[in-house]
């Protein structure tokens, strides 16, 4: 499926109006900025950009371009969501991805599927997003630069709110995004699955650390 109809899925599933609860977690960004170390935009910039090229965001598009190629293979897509939960060495990163996908996974019923029966349960959310866009013949193509928006979009949200930032300089670092996550999509479409690896050291860390903090808004 390609054109308005995928356009109008992709942009409901991944809007922060899907039912999947993804506003009340920060992967790590309140912890740092509790810290300090995200204190304006261009720390924000910085740490986003970091999690796109470096952490968990290139793991998950990779993950997820693998679970979408392999929507009609169950044991292939367990295989998948266990790795991606053995790369979350944060154990509220770990609940993050298993609460949000779960919650994907029960909202996108919405447009049944047969392949739906293939999803792993507990699902991560990666994994569940590349396979019920896949159900739904939605392409690649399309469902990776979605989901990375929308996760850097979730990001700028939070610092938006607990740097603070204005609006315009939040809309001002997701432009200046816009081709890292095209060229990320791209990247992460044929990668095989022993490219995954890491050095966000950063945000393992801060999501680690984010259960002590005194006063949290966010999940994690």
């Amino acid at each position: 499926m390609t054109g308005p109809q995928a356009l109008q899925r992709l942009l409901t599933w991944l809007s922060p109006a899907f039912p999947v609860g993804a506003f009340a977690w920060s992967a790590g960004l309140e912890t740092a900025i509790a810290e300090g170390v995200v204190r304006d935009d261009a720390t924000t910039r910085e740490w986003i950009e970091g999690n796109l090229h470096h952490g968990g965001s290139r793991t998950d598009a990779i993950l997820l371009a693998h679970a979408h190629r392999a929507i009609a293979d169950a044991g292939a897509l367990r295989e998948l969501a266990d790795l991606c939960l053995a790369l979350t060495p944060a154990r509220e990163r770990h609940e993050e991805t298993l609460n949000i996908g779960e919650s994907f996974v029960i909202a996108a019923r919405a447009w049944p599927s047969p392949l739906y029966a293939n999803l792993p349960r507990p699902c991560p959310y990666p994994i569940a997003v590349g396979a019920v866009a896949a159900a739904n013949g939605i392409e690649l193509a399309d469902t990776l630069p979605a989901y990375l928006t929308a996760l850097a979009h979730g990001q700028v949200s939070v610092a938006i709110r607990l740097v603070p930032l204005g609006q315009n300089a939040g809309l001002s670092i997701l432009a200046a995004l816009e081709p890292q996550i095209t060229q990320l999509a791209e990247a992460a479409a044929c990668a095989e699955l022993a490219q995954i690896g890491g050095i966000a050291y950063a945000t393992d860390i801060a999501q680690m650390h984010h259960e002590a903090l005194r006063t949290r808004i966010f999940r994690s």
